[in-house]
């Protein structure tokens, strides 16, 4: 049986940490960021934030076949 394929988007947009719990960046933040964005957007843009427990386990049960990381 062929082997399965770890999506290579998700390997890099997606962290998986020792908890357990997905690492993503924010939406939005990479484009016009010079206009059409307020000083809040922006700020609230900057980072990284993590996945409900919800996606978070469709993630790594989908897109990472072998496991993640």
């Amino acid at each position: 049986m062929p082997k399965m394929k770890t999506r290579s988007s998700a390997k890099k947009r997606f962290q998986v940490k020792k908890s357990g719990k997905v690492k993503h960046a924010r939406a939005f933040g990479k484009h016009f960021m010079s206009f059409s964005k307020s000083q809040d957007q922006k700020r609230g843009l900057r980072g990284t934030g993590h996945l409900r427990d919800m996606d978070a386990k469709k993630v790594v049960k989908e897109l990472f076949p072998y496991g993640a990381n």
